[in-house]
């Protein structure tokens, strides 16, 4: 231990993330440069301030190797969703799903079938990584086929998704928010019902105008037909192949871990892969690390098919990495709980108390790009104020669920929006403005918490 550093103080953390925030913000708006390169700098900018306070490389590069460590579990579920996303992809598990939407969903209601799809799948499962990646990925490519906008879809299916990682009793960030601030799952669930209900609501009749207000001409119904036949002759299209991911919804249901759960997917898609596909053992094994590779000439059913592997999540993974790196950073310079401390301090009301939570949780996804760590840190720090100022603590875990769980999706370099741009194929700042149900409910949070009669 270095007993010559100097501790960092409230005013030296707020200007780090005033620099660390203008860095990103001109990084990705105004030189358009990929979030690694921005997260990379800030980094190099909080270890030559570490240096400047005294701290030995050693206790750096162990706070970077510590929070690479906290990353692994993540790293893991993301590579092993992109081997799965090519296995379901090989043995016409999504091609399928894919026939199936294209044939029975009106295209008027595509945006709003997507986010109740998603909403029903994920309150079962309780995983929006679940979701996005199975029927998500084939309401992705039944939406660019009649012309939608992508930006849409992915909207509508991503806030579908974080309904139920919001809201299922099976989430593992609902029982982590609750049990952080110390409530009863079922009371903490039903408190958010306060801002989910007009949330959802507002965010259902957004996408029903938006819908309704996209012409779907002859055109784009002969361009669906089309990409039906081309599906078609690549795989065969039948309801067997539903039964990998009925296994993994069921053994999510029955809260089995994820990572053995994704493994047992990745085995039946193969079993049925070479037993109904007529897939090789050796192309299936070159497809879970580099994804299918089917010969389609036509642009947009390529883009739909052709994907998936283990390779196809390198671009998360390295930015992930590199997220929980800085992030270890700033766990060892105590920059994140001085940011608090000093926060805590100016807080006199009730409403203070809750903005400043939220405030807090998205701070801290916006610099660690964790949502555990949104909600972990804010709930140890302000639990006590809460019982100080004689607010129910339900009213911290509903924030730290609003302001943490949803807004992770929005962040970049965040491990749930890394993971659905990848996965979808639509930039974070693209679908951003359309994921509507993500920052509607935090904002309802914010505002009851300034009103007489809070809910």
């Amino acid at each position: 231990m270095n007993r010559n550093r100097e501790i960092v103080h409230f005013k030296e953390a707020v200007f780090l993330l005033l620099l660390i925030l203008a860095v990103i913000f001109s990084s990705l708006f105004i030189l358009k440069t990929e979030p690694h390169l921005a997260l990379l700098n800030c980094l190099t900018i909080i270890a030559v301030f570490g240096f400047v306070k005294r701290f030995k490389w050693k206790e750096l590069e162990s706070g970077i190797v510590k929070g690479i460590q906290n990353g692994v579990q993540p790293i893991v579920i993301l590579a092993l969703i992109g081997i799965l996303i090519g296995a379901w992809m090989s043995s016409g598990t999504i091609p399928t799903i894919m026939v199936y939407a294209l044939t029975i969903i009106n295209p008027t209601y595509l945006l709003i079938t997507a986010l109740f799809s998603c909403m029903v799948i994920s309150s079962l499962v309780g995983s929006s990584f679940t979701t996005v990646s199975t029927i998500g990925i084939a309401l992705m490519g039944a939406g660019v086929a009649i012309g939608l906008p992508v930006e849409w879809i992915a909207g509508a299916i991503i806030s579908g998704a974080c309904f139920g990682d919001k809201m299922s009793p099976m989430s593992d960030t609902t029982n982590f928010a609750s049990g952080v601030a110390s409530v009863d799952l079922f009371s903490h669930i039903r408190h958010m019902f306060y801002t989910t209900v007009p949330s959802i609501l507002i965010t259902t009749l957004i996408f029903f105008i938006l819908g309704r207000n996209v012409p779907i001409d002859v055109a784009s119904l002969n361009e669906m037909k089309t990409m039906i036949s081309i599906i078609e002759s690549q795989v065969n299209i039948s309801s067997l192949t539903l039964l990998s991911p009925i296994i993994v919804i069921t053994l999510a249901i029955k809260k089995l871990p994820v990572i053995p759960s994704l493994v047992v997917g990745i085995i039946t898609a193969g079993v049925t892969a070479v037993g109904f596909q007529g897939v090789t053992f050796s192309d299936f094994l070159g497809v879970l690390q580099h994804g299918t590779s089917f010969p389609i000439e036509n642009n947009q059913v390529n883009n739909m098919l052709n994907r998936g592997g283990l390779q196809s999540m390198m671009w998360s993974i390295s930015l992930i990495l590199i997220a929980f790196a800085f992030g270890g950073l700033l766990d060892v310079l105590n920059i994140i709980p001085t940011l608090l401390n000093g926060l805590m301090n100016r807080i006199h009301t009730k409403g203070q108390l809750i903005l400043s939570t939220a405030s807090s949780s998205f701070g801290v996804n916006l610099l660690t790009g964790e949502q555990y760590l949104s909600i972990l840190i804010p709930g140890q720090s302000f639990k006590g104020l809460y019982e100080k100022m004689k607010l129910d603590r339900k009213y911290l875990s509903r924030t730290l669920e609003d302001a943490g769980t949803l807004i992770n999706p929005l962040i970049p370099w965040g491990v749930s929006g890394a993971f659905f741009a990848q996965t979808l194929g639509v930039p974070v700042l693209s679908f951003l403005p359309f994921a509507f149900f993500l920052y509607l409910s935090p904002a309802f949070t914010i505002l009851y918490g300034f009103m007489k009669n809070r809910t």
